[in-house]
């Protein structure tokens, strides 16, 4: 009985511990020394929220930069990657039928398409492109804007992010934040 009443207290004690005193305390240094990512990162624009950097939305239309294909359909409560392997002839056919559909929409996109335009990432959520895949969608962009062509690459060029502490990762454009920039644009 003796051993039954040590294990109830230590349990009880370790449940208040890691169940609610640890977790409160992180979530308050978080508060305090990181608030925007405690927070889930949120993108405001005129006291609106707009989204998350760290979460890819579906932009659709002609004047939109359109974000990398997600496997989830942009649904974030059902992150999924596709899982095809890349010699299937599901992932041929899914990357093959992306293509088409990049070609469609941008006629002047050239031979050489960004991959990040064509394969979809881990998560499906992932928010940002290559300045490559944001580059190639100018010519469709400043057609349906009537917006010049230089003024959307000086736009990318100051969204453009570089590496992480200067060597983790590669140059990446946030979809999300562009769009907004791209939308203040007369």
């Amino acid at each position: 009985m003796r051993t039954i009443m040590t294990a109830i207290r230590t349990s009880v004690f370790l449940m208040i511990l890691c169940g609610l005193i640890y977790p409160l305390v992180t979530t308050g240094f978080a508060q305090v020394l990181f608030p925007k990512q405690a927070e889930g990162s949120l993108v405001t624009q005129n006291g609106k929220i707009q989204g998350s950097e760290l979460l890819a939305q579906g932009f659709n239309g002609p004047q939109w930069f359109h974000p990398r294909a997600s496997a989830a359909k942009y649904d974030p409560t059902a992150s999924a990657a596709t899982n095809a392997a890349v010699a299937s002839n599901a992932y041929v056919k899914t990357v093959s039928d992306k293509i088409e559909q990049i070609r469609k929409e941008n006629p002047n996109i050239g031979d050489t398409i960004p991959d990040d335009l064509v394969t979809t990432s881990g998560s499906g959520f992932d928010p940002d492109l290559s300045p490559e895949a944001a580059k190639s969608q100018v010519p469709r962009i400043t057609k349906t804007r009537g917006v010049s062509e230089d003024r959307i690459l000086t736009l990318i060029n100051e969204h453009t992010k570089g590496r992480s502490l200067g060597i983790f990762g590669e140059p990446r454009v946030n979809v999300l934040e562009l769009n907004m920039a791209l939308e203040q644009i007369k």
